[in-house]
């Protein structure tokens, strides 16, 4: 409700009989902490404390937020994540898919039936405990973690919690992997691989950095230099149609550095193939759609199953998009750049992935990069 006591030198035993006035300090409507003094009894002070506690009960924001605590307080997890993803419009399918295979796999099972206002920090760290015993991945636990935390943090704004459930968990503590890069003899005999579709992506994911969906969505009108590529949207996974890209806003794109190699793979291509509005790549079971993941997933697994080429081991199809960067890193290019021309949302991301790799114009770097792609 509040607190009073004097600023004189006096001790607490004392102030009834010595002549200071009172001070209360109490936390008005918005939260904020007030203090009002002049008080010359403690009959005083405790009456105006109690004054400021039943307005600010008896407020519309008090009667609100009770209302909110009753009705919220009481809704099962399931019921609550339900009506919590309607509010997620702006999220992309790839994330709201992901978000729902979160909940379905490791929050449900555990919280499905729970009710919302009796989560706290030790319902938490059980949760990550059982994890754990349960031989549950890191990147999955991380996963699970930062979904909890979204949902509960979005249920202690309306009120239903008096500390944050959070508070004082430690989370699990994800360090991802060193990528697995390849050498430029490695990546000759990769791009030397599979049908001439493979070999474009491959082309295009080393040379220019470009994410699997982006390469898929390659087009030609997006050579807007000699040296320079504009990366305008990627084939979504989820949607398996062209959309913004990852971390952009609709219509917004970024510049990345093209290497006279990848530029005369993209050109001859087109020449080879023809193109649709631009575009490259389609499925080859029906032109009018985008050219799906799966395609080049299925190629990548049969050039590592042939053992006719050189991977290195535990090496992924974005590796190649790892020697991008590596390639960038290993010619001085600043991280700054790299971190744009990647597409990462700040440059501690690349930073994390390419740590062990830290030892200019766009025209500069794509000349830099023909030294490590060259045949």
């Amino acid at each position: 409700m509040g607190s009073f006591f004097k600023e004189c030198e006096h001790p607490s035993s004392r102030w009834s009989k010595c002549p200071h006035e009172y001070t209360i300090r109490y936390r008005n409507a918005s939260g904020r902490q007030t203090e009002e003094s002049g008080f010359t009894t403690q009959e005083l002070a405790k009456s105006r404390l109690a004054e400021v506690y039943h307005a600010r009960k008896n407020s519309p924001m008090s009667v609100h937020k009770a209302e909110r605590i009753k009705k919220y307080g009481s809704m099962q997890f399931s019921a609550y994540t339900t009506e919590w993803l309607k509010g997620q419009r702006h999220q992309s399918p790839t994330t709201l898919r992901n978000t729902e295979s979160t909940l379905k796999n490791h929050l449900l099972p555990a919280f499905a039936s729970r009710r919302m206002g009796t989560f706290d920090h030790k319902v938490v760290e059980a949760f990550i405990t059982e994890m754990e015993r349960n031989g549950v991945g890191l990147a999955a636990q991380t996963n699970a973690f930062i979904r909890l935390k979204t949902i509960l943090s979005d249920a202690h704004r309306l009120g239903l919690y008096e500390d944050g459930p959070l508070k004082g968990v430690q989370p699990p503590q994800y360090d991802p992997a060193r990528a697995v890069i390849p050498s430029v003899p490695q990546l000759q005999s990769i791009r030397t691989a599979g049908n001439d579709v493979f070999r474009l992506v491959a082309e295009l994911m080393s040379g220019c950095g470009l994410r699997n969906g982006e390469a898929y969505a390659v087009n030609i009108n997006n050579i807007v230099a000699d040296d320079v590529y504009r990366v305008r949207e990627q084939v979504n996974q989820a949607t398996k149609s062209y959309a913004r890209l990852k971390h952009r806003k609709a219509g917004e794109y970024r510049d990345v550095p093209l290497p006279a190699r990848t530029r005369h793979a993209i050109e001859r291509y087109a020449d080879t193939y023809g193109t649709i509005d631009g575009y490259l790549l389609r499925n080859p079971k029906d032109i009018t759609l985008a050219m799906p993941h799966h395609i080049i997933t299925t190629q990548w697994r049969k050039v590592k199953a042939s053992g006719l080429v050189d991977i290195p081991e535990g090496m992924v199809l974005y590796g190649l998009r790892h020697f991008f960067a590596s390639n960038c890193l290993s010619n001085g290019i600043p991280i700054t750049d790299v971190a744009e021309w990647m597409g990462h949302r700040n440059v501690q991301i690349t930073f994390t992935f390419y740590r062990h790799l830290m030892p200019g114009s766009i025209s500069r770097a794509a000349e830099l990069l023909n030294l490590g792609l060259a045949a």
